[in-house]
């Protein structure tokens, strides 16, 4: 008699990895064994980072939030910590991420839309003011112009009495993924590098607990790369910036820690988790075998992953709210050291408060009403989970092996290579959708044809916009105009001479020169990005 399984036909993930009706501890054996399973906490960390992971301390809770001036984003900022978040994830406005001032021609119509606008040191104070740095740790979502907010956030967390030395916090800094994913670059590629260099090499003598690169396949994923290609990718970027350090004469254990990760998470459950499994194992494998790396602590993929908002649909906008839960389980699921949940409104706007408190309160329910804190990585040990961990690994490594037979993924990215990879497998998504090969609710299945859409719409208000200019231009009255100018020359004279450009950029945002004219110092040592097209 023929077994009806045999009749069902195949289901693939995302990442092409087959999915069978049943699993047995044959197939975990043949796609590689259990042995690397290990314990949490110890290396190769397939089952997490910590021993006791959340049942001694739960996820840390962050949401991206950032709007108009520093004064609004302040408020929002106080109201977040108010209702229980632990952690803030900045968001900054166009012009900011792209290194231009706010009366800059190109930024009209831009300040403060998408994010807080910041100019100079003076809107980094008032955005953290009253704010415990040691308590609540910062996210900088900014990556073009990242060295000038990094160098602001230091000189205000020094001018309120907070050591360097016990400084914690990350920024994202990730400019190649900006290359492949975002656009937000400024510099050509390889300057580019050389000022993540500096940031991290910076951090490593200054402010050892800050964490300078946080690694995004996030914005890779969310542009239409799957899941296997969203962690190579993330994996083969991480490697580029460690081999540029060490080309510095920095040693491995002196920075590999303060490479962290933002990673996303929509789709397919188990494909996540086993993606992260696998992902976070393969890392600490990198770190021992490739770079000889000794301190456990530089193994761990330490990471932020929350749900994505690619994932999010404009139709039926409330089932979003489920969406996110199931993407917190997930994030839970797969070990993450802080959760970065989206808003069921963001496929829209700017998550209202009441968006943005649902999105805490499912974290906060995930955290302690359902269990997920009780025991280490529940999953271990799943026929299923483990044999898909082994082969997620496997693909992963494919992919990135593929990448240094193109040259490695600096010059993969400097020609396009990424990019046009990434675009052809959006472009796969978006013909399964249409078709209906991929299945969304309410998009492309149980769609209402009349739908009444319940979204609060943030409002752009230019009056906040003419605030944030006004401001700039009452600064740059009211500073030392000449001190200004010799920091600015002493940026370009450490550009051109090839020297650390932390010291001199504090200094200059300490003089209260702005992030456009610190860029355009900058420009002109080492020119603009223009973007290879490839087809």
């Amino acid at each position: 008699m023929s077994n009806p399984r045999d009749e069902l036909p195949p289901l693939f993930w995302e990442s092409g990895l087959e999915v069978k009706p049943v699993y047995t501890a044959q197939d975990v054996e043949a796609s590689g064994g259990g042995e690397a399973i290990g314990l949490p906490g110890a290396y190769p960390f397939t089952r997490g980072i910590h021993p006791s992971m959340y049942r001694q301390r739960p996820w840390t809770m962050r949401q991206y939030s950032g709007f108009g001036t520093a004064a609004e984003t302040h408020q929002r900022f106080l109201w977040l910590i108010k209702h229980g978040q632990t952690g803030l994830n900045v968001a900054f406005d166009l012009p900011t991420q792209c290194g231009l001032d706010s009366d800059d021609e190109m930024a009209e119509g831009e300040v403060g839309r998408v994010g807080m606008s910041v100019d100079t040191l003076a809107d980094m104070d008032e955005a953290f003011a009253d704010i415990d740095l040691n308590e609540i740790t910062v996210s900088l979502t900014i990556n073009g112009s990242a060295l000038a907010i990094m160098a602001m956030y230091f000189a205000m967390a020094r001018a309120r009495g907070f050591s360097w030395d016990n400084l914690r916090g990350t920024a994202q800094n990730d400019i190649l993924k900006e290359f492949v994913g975002r656009g937000t670059w400024i510099f050509p590629v390889e300057p580019s590098i050389r000022l993540i260099g500096d940031t991290i090499e910076f951090c490593a003598h200054h402010a050892p607990k800050y964490n300078p690169v946080s690694i995004c396949g996030y914005h890779i994923r969310e542009s239409g790369a799957n899941p296997a290609q969203e962690m190579a990718y993330g994996l083969a970027i991480a490697k580029a910036y460690i081999d540029h350090a060490l080309s510095r004469g920095l040693d491995i254990d002196a920075f590999a820690r303060g490479l962290t990760f933002n990673f996303d998470i929509y789709g397919n459950l188990w494909e996540q988790v086993a993606k992260f499994r696998a992902g976070r194992r393969l890392w600490a494998r990198i770190l021992r075998e490739a770079y000889q790396a000794k301190d456990p602590g530089s193994m761990m993929l330490r990471m932020i992953a929350g749900g994505g908002g690619g994932g999010l649909t404009i139709q039926q906008p409330e089932n979003n709210i489920v969406r996110g839960a199931y993407y917190a389980l997930a994030s839970a699921l797969s070990g993450t050291q802080t959760m970065a949940l989206c808003s069921y409104d963001e496929a829209y706007t700017i998550p209202s408060e009441h968006a943005a408190r649902l999105s805490l309160r499912t974290m906060q329910i995930l955290m302690l009403e359902t269990g997920l804190c009780d025991t280490v990585d529940p999953l271990a040990g799943s026929y299923f989970l483990e044999t898909q961990t082994n082969l997620m690994e496997k693909r992963i490594v494919e992919i990135m092996e593929e990448l240094e037979a193109q040259g490695g993924m600096v010059r993969c990215v400097a020609e396009g290579v990424v990019q046009a990879a990434v675009n052809r497998q959006a472009y796969e998504n978006e013909k399964r959708l249409q078709s209906g090969q991929m299945k969304k609710v309410g998009v492309n299945c149980f769609v209402e044809e009349e739908e009444e859409r319940r979204v609060e719409f943030h409002p752009y208000r230019e009056d906040e916009a003419r605030k944030q200019i006004e401001r700039l231009t009452r600064i740059r009255h009211e500073r030392n105009s000449a001190e200004v100018r010799s920091t600015l020359d002493r940026v370009r004279a450490a550009a051109a001479a090839g020297e650390n450009l932390m010291p001199p950029v504090i200094e200059a945002v300490e003089a209260y020169a702005s992030v456009g004219e610190i860029c355009s110092v900058l420009k002109e040592v080492f020119g603009t990005y223009r973007e290879p097209i490839r087809f």
